[in-house]
């Protein structure tokens, strides 16, 4: 399988395991912004934390807060690595670019349908800058985009 997502906001390359959300969800009151822990008990994953993840999003519920928790999440050290967004969100992606504009490490995003999205849930990702994917194969090679 190969595949190739639209960047929305460019980054350096990067991996990790791909936590693919079933349902959309809202940041605020949905993540924890200290942890990265989903908390929404409402929602399928609660309980996964995204720290780290190559999170996929099917949707988004939106809040004008959204982008002020993806930004602590980023300060905190617990934002995922990257995000790949079914359409994008400009509320969530402006937590980014402020936090770019701190200077702090920011996660790149990325946009791929929902449906290419599904595929990816558990397996490592490793994304380049510009938005081609590959997997981890299980013998350490690579394998996709």
């Amino acid at each position: 399988m190969e595949l190739t997502a639209e960047p929305l906001i460019p980054g350096a390359p990067t991996s990790g395991l791909c936590l693919a959300l079933t349902a959309p969800i809202s940041f605020w009151g949905g993540v924890d912004p200290r942890s990265g822990t989903i908390i929404d008990a409402r929602h399928p994953e609660c309980g996964r934390n995204i720290a780290g993840t190559v999170l996929a999003l099917p949707g988004t519920i939106g809040s004008s807060s959204a982008s002020a928790v993806l930004l602590e999440l980023v300060h905190a050290g617990k934002a995922p690595a990257a995000l790949l967004m079914d359409e994008p969100d400009a509320i969530l992606l402006l937590g980014l670019i402020v936090a770019r504009e701190m200077g702090w490490p920011t996660p790149p995003a990325f946009r791929l349908s929902a449906e290419e999205q599904k595929a990816l849930s558990g397996r490592r990702i490793m994304l380049s800058a510009t938005g081609r994917l590959a997997f981890a194969a299980a013998d350490g090679e690579t394998s996709g985009g």
